[in-house]
């Protein structure tokens, strides 16, 4: 066979070799760290600016497998972001997660009842806001404004969630965040009711209604007194109160039930000043719906169930009262 004619058949082997060997390069595991490594991509990012930073990075070995990656799907969007890598994955794998969007993000979970307080320590946790910073966005209420002009805060208005939190999530955005999610249940809900009252009423539920089949009957004793302009007595209201004054120690004592501050309903009739908490939105529903029941008082049973004993007298609530009392000395 003359040389020129064996020329083509050679140059395609050659090629084949060479495809291969590059797709075996492209679906290789390779992990050039030791420790997970974040990796951060600007928006408008060329692929040869995130092939770069993942091999100094040492999430790829050399950056031009990136750029064939990029070569074999370049019809897909590459997302900025940030992501972690934790482990090893090939060329391939590593395009696909940024096309996907696979963003590094810490989660938030906020439950129902928690106060602002409780809220910014759960956020300092995740190590990228201050307790301090989120306490400063919660103070201003801007966000809910136009909703609850009454608003002092944010209190009431964080709601309860999960929340993704990106590394670069500041404290102000976390709270709008959190406002929004509130916002948006209650326009879709389109309740026909002063909006401050009910989140503040509905805040007390949550705070005592620990089983979720008696908020209805619970917010029921509440709507009862408010409607004869008797204190409401609540005991989450007076712990409130302690908190912002920087008092409260784990237990309620005298000097807390004597307290002159608004928010001590058990000083001052009708409802405190704002919300004591984040309700959920089944204590809002509980709020604007109360059970229909002629109750004037509760008591925590003592069998640990979380339920509580209702009754429409003050003789039957002693009586409840008594053998609550009873039962724990026994």
């Amino acid at each position: 066979m003359k040389w020129w004619i064996a020329l083509p058949a050679a140059a395609v082997v050659i090629a084949a070799a060479a495809g291969a060997w590059t797709w075996s390069r492209l679906n290789e595991p390779y992990q050039g760290f030791s420790r997970p490594v974040i990796v951060e991509f600007p928006r408008g990012a060329s692929t040869r600016e995130m092939a770069s930073a993942l091999a100094h990075n040492g999430v790829i070995h050399h950056s031009w497998l990136f750029l064939a990656a990029r070569v074999l799907h370049r019809r897909d969007r590459l997302q900025a972001g940030e992501y972690r890598f934790e482990k090893s994955a090939s060329p391939l794998q590593v395009l696909r997660r940024i096309a996907r969007g696979d963003i590094f993000y810490l989660e938030l979970l906020i439950p129902e009842g928690f106060t602002i307080f409780d809220t910014a320590e759960a956020v300092s946790k995740l190590g990228t806001i201050s307790r301090q910073a989120f306490l400063d966005a919660a103070r201003d209420p801007a966000p809910i404004r136009d909703l609850d002009p009454r608003a002092t805060t944010l209190e009431g208005y964080l709601f309860p969630n999960k929340y993704r939190v990106y590394r670069h999530t500041t404290a102000r955005e976390l709270a709008r965040q959190m406002t929004g999610e509130f916002r948006s249940r209650w326009q879709n809900a389109k309740p026909a009711a002063a909006i401050h009252d009910v989140v503040t009423l509905a805040s007390l539920v949550e705070r005592e209604a620990r089983r979720p089949d008696e908020r209805t009957t619970v917010s029921s004793v509440f709507h009862n007194r408010l409607k004869i302009g008797m204190k409401l007595d609540c005991d989450p209201t007076t712990i409130y109160a302690a908190i912002l004054e920087g008092r409260y120690q784990g237990v309620i004592h005298r000097s807390d039930l004597d307290s002159d501050n608004p928010y001590n309903t058990y000083r001052h009739a009708g409802l405190p000043p704002g919300p004591i908490a984040s309700p959920g939105w089944s204590a809002v529903q509980a709020a604007l719906a109360p059970a229909d029941t002629g109750y004037l008082y509760f008591v925590a049973k003592a069998d640990g169930s979380g339920g509580h004993t209702f009754s429409d007298s003050l003789k039957n609530h002693e009586a409840a009262v008594a053998h609550y009392r009873a039962t724990v000395r026994h």
